[in-house]
């Protein structure tokens, strides 16, 4: 009896317990809809095709061939500038000891009109060569400045360069060795990179021997401030940086960020770091804004760029109060117009101020960089598809893009005039009377990495009169006067003294 007791005791304890077990998987079951026996894969992963058949499908990644292929196409490019005369010539500039040895003593112990000389100075970063008869391109900021470019091939060759031509706005340049049957680079489609893609970096940090990092693309059409155009200023500088963490040190400027298939999808240009080496980010230009300007400079020797002929401000992320403060309405977001040129490609096709640019060629605008990298790969002439919204209505237009200057005109390689670095305006004649001279040009605004900041100590406000001893009244006839000359003297006053100030400067790069 008691036996059977026992077995009767345990026989139910057992089935209780399987009974709770299978109540508490049901119940999981009904509360967590990821407990299931088969894996319901979300929408987002289906559309990126990352399973087959309800499983993970990763596979592995080999970088070998694409470094293989790619890597003899990119070379060593090393620069050296020649030691510049800096004139240190400013008003009333009197040296304390000059009372107890006299100017021509001074002169004769410390130099030469206060004018120093620097020593030469040696650079390197890299390149990427586009042709097999040795078209490479660079950054600009590689090239710069150089008095002598050598290129180096991966086989250790090595060769004499010549610049084609440079833009700094978009911080590229174009260099020649004279060269065939070379290796080059295959052009990818930056546009169809990806977030979390993985890419190559091939360049020369340190200047090392051809060095592979590899990393992914962590964000796309970064605008970081860095870019200036020829006097200076961003106003005119495209930035639109893939995003990656390949590591990129010094050297790999010029150098070539890769797809898995080894084609090139960006120019390495920057990296972001608190104490100059690499520490995470780095950046580079999309190919496709590489490819136009390659072949610009190529073709005309400068880049030939479509403007809209329109200011704005880029309102994404500003709050209320901030629009309220740029008196901006509450609902402007994105690229929201506040100037028009008068003859300008944009007012010409009915867009107005207050618009806002949602598209571009049915590509989303969502930021100032979105809209630079969108029309940087049009000229003047070429005709777009801008949609903007008015009073929160959507209107599509075609607009024919026009030059800085507001016209259809190819824009010519820059003169020497450009390489002055300052913003130049024609004196105005009554200010002229007030000075006692015929007339000048104004230097407005010296900007950083000119020929002025680089080689003088001129100072805003600075009024040229003569160039290479010959008069000059405005802009124009400063213009002409200087032309393709290397190099230039420049004579003028400050407001406010009487003596005359020289400055030579050398325009030759």
């Amino acid at each position: 009896m008691k036996s059977k007791q026992i077995l009767s005791t345990i026989l139910i304890s057992a089935l209780t317990a399987l009974g709770v077990l299978l109540g508490y998987n049901k119940f999981q079951q009904n509360n967590n809809p990821n407990f299931k026996s088969e894996i319901t894969i979300p929408a987002n992963y289906k559309y990126a095709g990352l399973f087959r058949d309800g499983a993970p499908d990763a596979g592995p990644v080999d970088f070998t061939q694409a470094a293989a292929a790619a890597s003899p196409a990119v070379v060593h490019i090393k620069t050296k500038t020649n030691p510049r005369q800096v004139n240190n010539n400013l008003p009333n500039q009197r040296s304390p000891f000059s009372d107890l040895f006299g100017e021509d003593m001074l002169e004769q112990l410390f130099g030469n009109g206060g004018r120093q000389r620097s020593i030469p100075q040696r650079a390197s970063g890299s390149g990427v060569i586009i042709s097999d008869d040795g078209y490479i391109v660079t950054n600009n900021h590689v090239v710069a400045g150089a008095d002598e470019v050598t290129v180096i091939l991966s086989n250790k060759k090595s060769y004499t360069a010549k610049v084609i031509g440079a833009d700094p706005s978009y911080d590229l340049a174009v260099v020649k060795i004279n060269a065939s049957t070379l290796p080059f680079m295959i052009y990818g489609n930056s546009d169809d990179t990806k977030i979390g893609q993985w890419v190559l970096a091939i360049g020369y940090p340190f200047t090392l021997e051809t060095t592979v990092t590899a990393g992914i693309i962590s964000a796309k059409g970064r605008a970081l401030g860095l870019n200036r155009d020829r006097t200076g200023s961003r106003a005119m500088a495209v930035e639109s940086f893939i995003q990656t963490d390949a590591a990129v040190n010094m050297g790999n400027s010029g150098g070539a960020l890769i797809n898995t298939n080894g084609q090139l999808v960006g120019i390495n240009s920057a990296i972001a770091s608190p104490t100059g080496m690499y520490a995470g980010y780095s950046y580079a230009i999309p190919v496709n804004i590489v490819k136009k300007v390659v072949n610009d400079l190529v073709k005309y020797g400068s880049v030939q760029r479509g403007f809209l002929g329109a200011q704005y401000t880029d309102a994404t992320g500003l709050t209320d109060e901030e629009k309220k403060q740029l008196q901006l309405p509450a609902y402007a977001d994105g690229i929201y117009l506040t100037n028009l040129s008068s003859n300008g490609a944009a007012k010409a096709a009915g867009i107005k101020e207050g618009d806002i640019i949602r598209k571009i060629d049915n590509v989303n605008i969502m930021s100032g960089s979105d809209m630079q990298e969108q029309l940087s790969r049009f000229k003047p002439g070429d005709k777009v598809n801008v949609t903007y919204e008015r009073n929160k209505s959507l209107n599509t237009v075609a607009v024919t893009l026009k030059n800085s200057s507001g016209n259809f005109d190819i824009v010519k390689a820059e003169t020497s005039v450009n390489k002055l670095g300052a913003e130049l305006v024609t004196l105005d004649s009554r200010l002229a009377k007030t000075y006692g001279i015929a007339g000048g040009v104004v230097v407005k605004k010296i900007n950083n990495g000119g020929a002025i900041d680089d080689q003088t100590r001129m100072r805003d406000g600075f009024i040229i009169t003569k160039a290479n001893g010959k008069q000059v009244k405005s802009v124009e006839e400063l213009r002409a006067m200087i032309g393709d000359s290397k190099d230039v003297k420049i004579e003028g006053i400050y407001p406010g003294y009487e003596e005359t100030f020289e400055y030579p400067l050398d325009l030759g790069n």
